[in-house]
Parts: structure tokens; C-alpha cells; sequence
């Protein structure tokens, strides 16, 4: 008998004695009593015909939906479960399987759907184990539930050209309880994939998954599911996180106004809940907590998901949706202190409209504090976004970018308004005029837009005491290759001085896919403070940290983008293209847009240090490696090319990169041309721009 052989054959009998041999009274357990009891939970657990889209993360935080695999082969989901025997004695068998068939087109993934595993612990299991497959986190069961999964180890087996489960069974017969045939004679897994490839049916097992059991409670209270209570369970959490964008007036497609429109689209809600496009909340759970958190708690999730799957029964009582008669306010905010116009644009039927550039005159005579703003758009299906930034003189042309001062407030599609924290303001001073860069998208029917913009005052007996800034983690020489799909890009901002940390607004166009963002510290240590798996650029927002991040003097904000370049992604306007930096939807951006107060800046005392700042935002954009040098391979774009053409003589010092020191000298001899020009090294807008 090999070492190997008597490894595995360890792992397995400690499976016996960890899922348990013998119950009290002495009667053997569903792991001794073997197949038979298998069998048994597996019937009470049937594999489903076909398989519903979903969306889950990974270990590693990326998103994976399972619809975007429709050009694979055959896709394989593989059951996992931390501490489990069975799982970790697979992992060499999987890591096999997928080199056999993944340059076939084979698609690879596992499944985690116990409860008691947590993300860091799944991660830690699958680097240890090596499993070479993405474990997706099922930490609703939803998955797991639909799949029938009883055990780890089941292989899962997906025509991707219909969805049916071809095969759901063990990965051969070499595996059993207690034992292990040194080679399998039934090789039942690779069998299933080879008919699918074939296009032909898969044989079925002789017998289920020797794993691990994994608790579903919810399968127990199916019948429960039925007495959901629709007027006490389900309709609060509709109106508390559904009903203010469906409601008439605003901007769901369908307004929840009773019973029978919540019935009569439940099978779109389940879906929508099932890939994470509903609530339009991108933000992982598994890491930070935020203010006006839209997302669906696990117990709203599997409310709403197995009342729907019982048939969303009506049961007894009053509707609370009919009754209320809701109806979206005119502003949501209330009145505003000051309303104005934003200049009237007529879009286009079709075409690509430039971003328009207008201006707002300011008709305070004296200053004041902003408290809060919000756009009251006229046009929906045109607007994609408003940004601005006030203007010191009246501009007699475009009001560019490049001069504007502080942030008055913006809008983009998810996000209408903008509220500072209490005590804390932005200044807005009399005269001059508020600039506007405006994005417009044709959308089949020639409009004109006249949205407004609403400006929220403290009142001149509570001057704030704080100021809020906000700067941008930028990087405007991305470069994605075409037809890849998880390209990689990275950049950071420097802090010179202590600051709190407010919110963070990731933005990127139609191939962003996944954002994150870290907080890296003077010491040495990492903390990641904002994960979007999945970015979805129809929704985009503003995420307010629950409490301000300190941030030290030295600390840097590293963000990561991915970019799905690839023919997978549906909303790819053309993946054979190399793609750049751009304003139109076509092209690309790398933007998360901060903000923060300077810890030692109070109202009365302003101090800047966003200029100093902003000095190393070159360095953040260029600087892959993150060492605080640029060699030579890490210059790209046109600034990069600039730099690279004169690499030797900016290294003054000889040792083959560019130093901070050496790269601000560069910096500062540009300065006064980078003042007048309309570049991304500016200080940035409170808002990012887009296209669509």
C-alpha cells in the first residue's frame, strides 16, 4: 500500500469519526450505514431539471454569474465544505479534471454552502488544499437549496446550451466510506462532461456522493414556507427597501402598489435577488458596514426567496401597499433652500452627444454652507450624470473641469443626492457660477432635459465647524487588452496628513466588472475597506462608512479595477479592441472618488493640503508594484511614453527608476502647462464622469 493510499484512506476514516460512526444508542450513522442512507437524502433532495441563474462571489471576492458561462462546453460545480475529509482529498482529483478538459472549454467552480464556514476560512481552506477552482460563497443556501445539495463531493454536471443538470453524482468510484480503490473503474464525472462536449446523454451514477452531510434547516420548514405572512413579512421589507424606487414617480420600472403587482412580477424579484442585480447595493457583505445600507439582510433574502417559491400565497390581513398609497416626493429631501436651473439640452433620437460643459450664474450675494444637495432630473432615460464644481469668475465658454473648486453636488444613475455628515459642510461662496459637466444619452425619441439642481443650506446660527474635501484614486493610462476577461488594473493616493475617511464612489464604463478599495498603512498593514464583486455600472453610488476610517499621515488608498474585455460580457461594445482611458461608454475608466476631512482643518482654520496631496498622484497612477518608484516597464499611456522616452535622463541618480524625488522635479518643470490643460492629474470632481 503506497503512502498516498494510506493518506487518503486516513482522511476518509476520519471523515467516519468526525460525521460520526454510531449515534448514541448505539445505531449506526448515515456515514457507517453507507449508501443506502446516501441514497436516501439524496431522493429527499433531487437535483433540479434545470438550473437557475445566480450570482455568488468567491473566496477571493470576485464575482461569478452563471448565465455568463453560456459559451462554455460544460460547466462542473463541485459541492466543498470546510474541514470536510472528502473535500480536501479531492482536491488533487479536481485540479486533474479541470487540466483534462479546460482548454476544451470546460468551466470549473465549487460550491460552499455551509453555514458554519466563513469567507476568510474558506479562503484559507482552498490555498491550503489548493483546489485551483473558485469556491463561491453560498452563504444564503439559495444555490445550494435549488441544486438539491445533500453532501460534499457531488459533482454537478451543466449543459450550458439548455441549463439541465446532465449528471449529478460522485466523481468515480474509487471513493467510498472507509475505502479507496487505487484506480476507478467507473469514471463517472469525466463520462457526464464527455456526453456533454458530445452533445449526447450522460449515464447516470450507480450511486451518490460519498461526502459529507450539510445542513439545509430550510428544507425541514418548507411546509412553513407556505404561512409566510405576506401582510406582516413580506410587505415591511418591500417597503423598506424596495417600494421608495418602485412607487409611482420614481424610477422602477413597476410600482409595488398592492399584492397582486408584487405576485404578478415574483418571479422577476426572485430572479433579480438571486444574481444580485436587486437592490442596486454592490457593496460585499462580508467586509464593512455603511450608512443607508439598500442591500437585503439574509433573513430578508430567504423571506422573500421562499415565499416567492412557495407560490407567494396572499394569506390573511390588510395590504400594507395598498394602503399606504405611496408616491415618490418631488424632492426627496424636502424643499431646497436654493433651486436652479440646469441649462436646457435637447438630446438627440441617436448618435454620441460630448459631454456639455454649462454653467449655472450664483446668485448668492453672501456665502454660505452646504449641508446637502440633490438633481431633480427631467429626462431619465437621457441623464447619465451631473458633476460640479464651483467657479470663482463667470466663464464666457465651456466650464472646464480645471478651475472648478469644490463640489456642489452631483448625480449619477442610483445616486440623486448628497448629504454631508452633521458639523461637517462645503463652502459655497457668493458670486461666480456653479459649472456643470453634463452627459447626455440618446435614447430613440428626440428630448429636451430641464432638470434642476436643489442646494440644502445650514442656517447662519449653526455654521458647521468641519470642511469635507474629496479627491479621486484615479489612473488614466489603463491599457485592456482585447478579449481578456479579468484584467487587472491598479492604482492609489497618498495621504500627506491624517484624515478621516467618509465614503468612496467606484466608477468604470461597460467593461468594468469587479472594484476594491484598501486602506495600506504607514506599518505595513492591509485593510480592505470596500469590495464590489460584481460592478454594475447601470447603478452606481456613493458608499458612507458607517463610521469614518482614520487614516494615517503616510497611509495609502489602493484601489483595484477589473475589466471583462471579453465576448462574455453582454454589455461589451467590442471585444476585439485594445481599450484606453475615455469619456464615451466604449472607452474605459479607473476612478473611485473619496471623501474626507483633513483631521487638523476646521472651518475656521483651512488648511490645504490637497495640493500637496496631488503631488503624488502621478506616482499612485504609474506605480503597479506599489514600491513607490516607477521602472520602466510600468509606463504606459501617453504620460507613461512621455516619461519612458526621456527615462534616462529623469533618472538622475542612476539606479533605473524613477524616484519620487526625481519624478516631481518633472512634475513641477509641467506644472504651470498642467494648470491650463484638462488632464487627470487635477483635482478631481466629487462625482465621476462616464459615459454610456
Amino acid at each position: 500500500m503506497t503512502t498516498a493510499r494510506i493518506s487518503v484512506l486516513g482522511l476518509l476514516a476520519g471523515a467516519s469519526l468526525l460525521y460520526g460512526c454510531a449515534s448514541d444508542n448505539g445505531a449506526p450513522s448515515a456515514l457507517a450505514s453507507g449508501s443506502a442512507a446516501a441514497a436516501m437524502e439524496t431522493a429527499s433532495a433531487p437535483a433540479p431539471a434545470t438550473v437557475d441563474n445566480f450570482m455568488l462571489a468567491d473566496q477571493t471576492l470576485m464575482g461569478h454569474e452563471l448565465y455568463r458561462l453560456a459559451d462554455a462546453k460544460a460547466i462542473v460545480i463541485i459541492t466543498q465544505a470546510n474541514g470536510c475529509p472528502i473535500s480536501r482529498s479531492l482536491a488533487p482529483a479536481v485540479r486533474e479534471l479541470k487540466a483534462k478538459y479546460e482548454a476544451q472549454g470546460v468551466e470549473f467552480l465549487m460550491l460552499n454552502s455551509a453555514l458554519q464556514d466563513s469567507r476568510e476560512a474558506i479562503a484559507k481552506e482552498a490555498e491550503e488544499f489548493d483546489f485551483g477552482v473558485p469556491v463561491l460563497l453560498d452563504s444564503n443556501q439559495l444555490v445550494g437549496e435549488q441544486l438539491g445539495v445533500t453532501r460534499t463531493g457531488e459533482f454537478y454536471v451543466i449543459d450550458p446550451k439548455t441549463w439541465k443538470v446532465a449528471y449529478r453524482g460522485p466523481l468515480d468510484d474509487r471513493f467510498d466510506y472507509g475505502t479507496q480503490k487505487a484506480k476507478a473503474t467507473h469514471t463517472w464525472a469525466a463520462d457526464a462532461i464527455d456526453a456533454v462536449i458530445a452533445g449526447r446523454p450522460a449515464l447516470a451514477a450507480a450511486k451518490p456522493s460519498p461526502g459529507c452531510l450539510i445542513d439545509f434547516p430550510e428544507r425541514a420548514r418548507r411546509a412553513q414556507h407556505a404561512q409566510i405572512s405576506y401582510a406582516k413579512d413580506v410587505a415591511p421589507i418591500l417597503e423598506a427597501k424596495c417600494v421608495s424606487c418602485h412607487q409611482p414617480g420614481s424610477i422602477g420600472p413597476f410600482s409595488m402598489t398592492s399584492y397582486e403587482m408584487v405576485k404578478g412580477f415574483s418571479p422577476m424579484i426572485r430572479e433579480v435577488i438571486r444574481t444580485d442585480r436587486m437592490p442596486p447595493w454592490n457593496a460585499d457583505p462580508h467586509v464593512g458596514k455603511f450608512e443607508d445600507d439598500k442591500s437585503l439582510t439574509k433573513a430578508e433574502i430567504k423571506t422573500l426567496v421562499h415565499w416567492i417559491e412557495a407560490g407567494a400565497p396572499r394569506g390573511d390581513g390588510p395590504d400594507p401597499l395598498a394602503i399606504a398609497k405611496h408616491e415618490a416626493p418631488e424632492w426627496p429631501l424636502g424643499t431646497p433652500d436654493l433651486i436652479l436651473d440646469v441649462p436646457a439640452y435637447t438630446i438627440p433620437a441617436s448618435g454620441v452627444v460630448d459631454y456639455q460643459r454649462p454653467h449655472i450664474v450664483n446668485p448668492l450675494k453672501e456665502g454660505k454652507w452646504i449641508k446637502a444637495s440633490t438633481f431633480k432630473v427631467d429626462q431619465r432615460q437621457a441623464v447619465h450624470h451631473f458633476l460640479t464644481g464651483y467657479l470663482k469668475e463667470i466663464p464666457d465658454g465651456p466650464a472646464v473641469e480645471s478651475k472648478w473648486g469644490s463640489s456642489v453636488g452631483g448625480y449619477a444613475v442610483g445616486s440623486e443626492s448628497v448629504l454631508w455628515p452633521t458639523n461637517v459642510g462645503t463652502y459655497l461662496p457668493p458670486g461666480g457660477a456653479i459649472g456643470i459637466q453634463a452627459h447626455y444619452t440618446p435614447f430613440g425619441k428626440e428630448v429636451t432635459d430641464k432638470s434642476k439642481l436643489g442646494i440644502y443650506f445650514y442656517k447662519d446660527n449653526e455654521k458647521p465647524g468641519l470642511v469635507m474635501r474629496g479627491a479621486v484614486v484615479i489612473d488614466n493610462t489603463i491599457v485592456i487588452p482585447p478579449g481578456e476577461a479579468r484584467h487587472k488594473e491598479v492604482a492609489y493616493l497618498e495621504f500627506p496628513k491624517e484624515a478621516l475617511l467618509y465614503s468612496a464612489f467606484p466608477h468604470a464604463h461597460y467593461r468594468g466588472y469587479a472594484s476594491d478599495l484598501w486602506l495600506h498603512y504607514p506599518d505595513g498593514k492591509k485593510e480592505l475597506i470596500l469590495s464590489l464583486p460584481r460592478y454594475d455600472f447601470n447603478w452606481q453610488r456613493d458608499y458612507v462608512f458607517e463610521k469614518p476610517i482614520p487614516v494615517p499621515a503616510g497611509a495609502r488608498l489602493v484601489a483595484h479595477y477589473w475589466y471583462d474585455n471579453s465576448k462574455r460580457n453582454p454589455a461589451n461594445p467590442d471585444p476585439t479592441k485594445e481599450v484606453y482611458w475615455g469619456d464615451q461608454s466604449w472607452e474605459e475608466m479607473f476612478f473611485t472618488n473619496v471623501r474626507y476631512r483633513w483631521v487638523d482643518e476646521t472651518a475656521s482654520n483651512p488648511v490645504n493640503y490637497d495640493e500637496l496631496m496631488n503631488q503624488t498622484r502621478m506616482l499612485g497612477m504609474l506605480d503597479d508594484d506599489l514600491d513607490g518608484k516607477l521602472q520602466k516597464a510600468e509606463l504606459k499611456g501617453q504620460i507613461g511614453q512621455r516619461l519612458a522616452a526621456n527615462f534616462e535622463r529623469i533618472d538622475q541618480n542612476a539606479n533605473g527608476a524613477i524616484d519620487r524625488e526625481e519624478l516631481a522635479a518633472v512634475q513641477k518643470m509641467f506644472a504651470p502647462r498642467r494648470r491650463d490643460s484638462q488632464t487627470a492629474q487635477q483635482p478631481a470632481p466629487a462625482k465621476p464622469s462616464g459615459g454610456r
